[in-house]
């Protein structure tokens, strides 16, 4: 019998599924947002992930539910569960990722090391951290940011006036979540996967180059890592999927101190920008993965097929014309280099798709990844 997945969203995210599906036989639906979007191959309906009914229709043909994001709210979440479907990752597990507030306290809980961190209600609570802080902090709104959105370095109470105010007025108490600036010398990425049976594996940490609070490039596995910071970045992914429950891919974004700490930045539960070197650079992708784990399918073999991974993101395309146009000058010049592209219009700062180098050096596979995507762009 063919196993049928449900994606809730019709980004790249689901898109990039497509083709895993297709090698293992699984029958992939997406609930799209809008017509033409990025996983339209899949895309077997279209409208309001607000909607309960329209999203519990749609996971009526399916055997699990799973989401190319974050964003469906708490009660259409419940009432699929209510309602009997298999939810992988599950409502309990997706508060976490959905509100920065909820992940701060259940992080504490679990022991996970994190920056210095506040729930701050008005400008008086926020003036008082900074005092105790050195003077500059960052402010995030606890749900909705993604992309560097929602988040701001603060050196004044009054600079985040304007949130606290719109915060007053909508459901979830007011309040902003503050939180130390730390001191790193660059951001790294733990990936896991997790079944409902439990089983856990990790992939190689991984670099993560941020431009404009976007990821712009990826590092796999992360160079002149020291095998304690690896194994301490294994430990927290495991020890978070397993104590939040999560099921599925999980991306644990970190910085990595000056002082040689790994520090919890950010959550995300389902397939990660930080995974996509995977496509390419692993023996099980992310997108196969993911299927896996929320089909409670025995996980597959992260370890990398090369020593060196590079992944750099297409991010706003060519000014005019159309990405596939470039296809041609691109693998005439990096015929070792696999382009990724999702559909998307160009845009100014539109993550429209990605290019994966491999191979045994990191200077030559960066050199080819960037000079690929560098193609794209105007």
């Amino acid at each position: 019998m063919t196993l049928r997945v449900g994606v809730v969203g019709g980004g790249q995210l689901a898109r990039m599924m497509i083709a895993p599906a297709v090698e293992l036989g699984i029958e992939l639906r997406v609930l799209a947002e809008t017509g033409g979007m990025s996983a339209t191959l899949a895309a077997t309906s279209v409208g309001d992930y607000h909607d309960a009914e329209t999203v519990l229709a749609f996971a009526r043909e399916v055997d699990v539910v799973t989401f190319d994001h974050e964003h469906v709210p708490q009660p259409v979440l419940r009432a699929l569960v209510d309602a009997g479907v298999a939810v992988h990752p599950g409502p309990d597990a997706l508060q976490y990722a959905q509100d920065k507030l909820l992940m701060r306290a259940r992080l504490t809980e679990l022991g996970m090391p994190q920056p210095d961190w506040a729930a701050v209600s008005d400008a008086a609570g926020l003036q008082d951290f900074l005092d105790t802080h050195g003077g500059r902090a960052v402010v995030k709104t606890p749900r909705g940011g993604y992309d560097g959105k929602g988040v701001r370095v603060v050196g004044a109470a009054t600079e985040a006036e304007d949130w606290f105010a719109a915060l007053a007025e909508d459901a979830h108490g007011g309040q902003l979540l503050v939180e130390e600036l730390v001191e790193f010398r660059r951001e790294l990425s733990q990936q896991v996967a997790r079944r409902p049976s439990g089983d856990v594996i990790a992939y190689p940490v991984v670099e993560t180059i941020q431009r404009d609070g976007v990821c712009a490039e990826v590092i796999a596995p992360a160079p002149q890592l020291s095998t304690r910071l690896a194994e301490v970045a294994a430990m927290v992914g495991t020890t978070i999927a397993n104590g939040l429950a999560v099921t599925g891919m999980l991306a644990v974004e970190l910085f990595e101190t000056t002082d040689e700490r790994v520090l919890v930045n950010e959550l995300a539960m389902r397939p990660h920008n930080s995974g996509h070197w995977s496509q390419d650079g692993a023996v099980t992708d992310q997108f196969e993965q993911h299927l896996r784990a929320v089909l409670d399918l025995p996980l597959g073999d992260p370890s990398p097929r090369q020593p060196y991974t590079v992944m750099v993101n297409i991010l706003g395309g060519p000014a005019a014309g159309d990405i596939d146009e470039r296809f041609g000058a691109v693998m005439a010049e990096h015929p070792a280099v696999k382009i990724h592209t999702y559909g998307k219009a160009p845009r100014p700062g539109r993550k429209v798709g990605h290019v994966n180098a491999v191979g045994d050096d990191l200077d030559d596979a960066v050199y080819d990844a960037r000079a690929a995507a560098a193609f794209f762009a105007d």
